[in-house]
């Protein structure tokens, strides 16, 4: 510790520095906020400490206890922030990136009043971090409007029950007061008087990704699939490669997907996200954290991250928007239960590329498209992290798709889709790629199961297939690929 520092302060330093350097970046935040929420250009010097007997130092500058409790609340310019002021446009995107808006800040009043006292019937949801409510504001300020008018809001309340905490906080206005971007979620400002932590963000009507895949009764379309996957990408790519420092997510999924009423993607929830490596390192060493599923592997062991592990939690989604499972599921039969292990198989084999399609979207899927995602996710959940595609890549695979009309209505590939798909409802589920079908664990169907007369008429129907000469081998047409094959 440098002078003036006792050893209560150095041992309180040291507590922090237990989590490795994410916990250095936390308190960098912490000690950094006032600078983010601050309006001024030039930087001024720091106030000095008034308890100079109790301090840590960080970035070679010494701060009071008081300080770094109050999360920087006493400091009026404290070190600047990697990417504050000097975010780069990104190439690969191409679209308008602004930096540095200035951010309102409410009292906890003014958010009561907005979300009508947070009554239930404004309840959106609830994350990690808490409770999520939608409010109306005043468009240019921060007073109350009434519903119907004004600006609508969603306003999420810190929930000191919940995993995440005032650190996550910190972390979200770090990155959104700073980062703007067509494909990342807009804060529009914040509350912290005395233990209330609030954030206020743009209300994203079409709520998130995960509703409309997995609790919604209606089927989301193949091309809009394809718009969400398109515009997520983008805003990693943005995080990645258009920063001078570049921001690894660490929490992509399909509850962070956020939608607009055009179904427009933005990526939401910055709380665990981190800066990444710079320089001559390779990554960032830090605790694990994150949703079990979505991790890359390699950060799960070893607690290295960079940016391919965003990479592989994009393969996870894709796979997720592919079939319509979620990435754990318990309730799925053994074998299924984590989607990526099961469907690796698929991934790999061009002609099995079919068992991967959501059930739901019929025949209204591009084929060739269809190959080209579900090679992508296998890229993407590569097992060696430096063959993943950069997000860049990744942009660049998934644009053509949106423009390719080769549904598969009315084409004997889909009868025979269908035909295997009646087949399997009567059978047990064929096993992975690689193994006997006598170590399937999922039971067979019996003939005491078809008891209704629909049940025997699929039966029927079944037994007819299967004594056709074209029934199991779909594979077969897929050896004549239409100019849209897996290479």
């Amino acid at each position: 510790m440098g002078a003036g520092s006792s050893v209560p302060g150095r041992r309180r330093h040291e507590r922090r520095r237990r989590g490795g350097n994410e916990s250095t970046a936390v308190m960098g935040w912490w000690i950094r906020l006032r600078a983010c929420m601050s309006s001024r250009s030039t930087p001024t010097p720091a106030r000095p400490s008034n308890d100079a007997d109790d301090t840590t130092i960080y970035r070679g500058r010494n701060f009071t206890a008081m300080e770094v409790r109050r999360g920087g609340g006493y400091l009026q310019n404290p070190p600047r922030m990697s990417n504050a002021q000097s975010i780069l446009a990104s190439p690969a995107v191409g679209e308008e990136v602004n930096v540095a808006i200035q951010i309102r800040q409410f009292t906890y009043n003014e958010l009561k009043g907005a979300t009508r006292n947070f009554r239930t019937d404004n309840f959106l949801g609830v994350g990690g971090f808490g409770r999520v409510h939608k409010g109306w504001i005043d468009e240019n300020g921060t007073s109350p409007a009434r519903p119907g008018t004004g600006l609508v809001v969603a306003v999420k309340t810190l929930s000191y029950e919940g995993p995440q905490g005032h650190d996550e906080w910190v972390a979200e206005v770090h990155y959104l007061r700073n980062l703007r971007h067509p494909h990342l979620v807009k804060l529009i400002g914040y509350c912290i008087e005395g233990r209330h932590r609030q954030l206020v963000y743009e209300f994203m009507s079409g709520g998130s990704l995960e509703n409309h895949l997995f609790r919604s009764q209606t089927s989301i379309p193949w091309s809009t699939r394809l718009k969400v996957m398109l515009g997520a990408a983008k805003g990693l790519t943005f995080l990645h490669e258009g920063l001078q420092s570049p921001v690894i997510f660490r929490d992509f999924k399909t509850s962070n997907i956020l939608l607009d009423a055009e179904f427009n993607a933005k990526l939401s929830d910055f709380g665990l996200a981190i800066d990444g490596p710079e320089g001559d390192k390779t990554h960032v060493s830090t605790r694990v954290v994150g949703t079990y599923g979505y991790a890359a592997p390699e950060y799960v062991m070893t607690g290295h991250l960079t940016s391919m592990s965003d990479v592989y939690s994009f393969g996870v989604v894709l796979l997720e928007v592919l079939t319509g499972k979620k990435a754990m599921d318990k309730n799925r039969p053994e074998g299924e239960q984590n989607l990526v292990e099961w469907a690796r198989p698929y991934t790999r084999d061009r002609q099995l590329f079919h068992r991967l399609i959501d059930p739901r979207l019929g025949s209204r899927f591009s084929i060739t498209g269809a190959q080209k995602l579900v090679r992508l996710a296998h890229d993407c959940l590569s097992l060696d992290p430096k063959a993943r595609p950069a997000m860049s890549s990744v942009v660049q695979t998934l644009e053509p798709i949106l423009g390719l009309h080769d549904m598969a209505t009315s084409t004997s590939f889909y009868r025979n889709v269908q035909s295997e798909r009646a087949a399997m409802l009567f059978s047990s589920p064929p096993p992975p790629v690689g193994t006997s079908a006598s170590t399937s664990t999922t039971p067979s169907r019996t003939p005491a199961m078809l008891n209704s007369p629909q049940q025997q008429q699929l039966a029927s129907r079944r037994r007819s297939v299967s004594n056709s000469p074209g029934h199991g081998h779909v594979s077969q047409l897929l050896q004549r690929p239409r100019g849209g094959a897996i290479a």
